[in-house]
């Protein structure tokens, strides 16, 4: 099992919390994004810097395989790794499946719709210290679901 992270937009906290687990669980991850992003260090995190807007995703959807784990905010990154049978979750705590995604995807599509006719802000939510509690519970639920921990 390798973690892949989709790492340009996924707070410090986030990423610390991966490579404190993939130090201790003895696990790979692999910070994916078009900038170097800080992380704690381990042995076993790497970071990819790529070149361009998609890329990153692109990266990712060629690398990761059935079983593997990845962290992203990017919805059609998500629903393109679920394709692969990736698990995947959210920073925020949410696990994308097959069942779900085709109503995230249809939730975002509105939203950059009305984003774009000048009907919606496009301010972010903050990220809250419960938002890392749930991300860190879920992260390590879906851990245990794959026999680590």
């Amino acid at each position: 099992m390798v973690i892949w992270l989709d790492a340009d937009s996924l707070p410090r906290k986030v990423r610390d919390i991966v490579s404190r687990a993939a130090c201790k669980e003895g696990i790979a991850a692999v910070f994916v994004a078009n900038r170097a992003v800080d992380f704690e260090p381990c042995a076993l995190c790497s970071m990819i810097v790529v070149e361009g807007d998609q890329s990153a995703d692109d990266y990712i959807v060629e690398s990761a395989g059935a079983n593997d784990m990845a962290v992203t905010r990017d919805i059609p990154l998500a629903a393109r790794l679920i394709e692969k049978e990736a698990v995947v979750i959210n920073d925020r705590g949410d696990r994308f499946d097959r069942d779900t995604i085709a109503e995230r995807l249809s939730q975002r599509n509105w939203n950059l719709a009305l984003k774009e006719a000048g009907l919606s802000s496009s301010g972010t939510r903050s990220y809250s210290a419960a938002e890392v509690k749930r991300f860190a519970d879920r992260f390590d639920r879906e851990l245990r679901r794959h026999g680590i921990r």
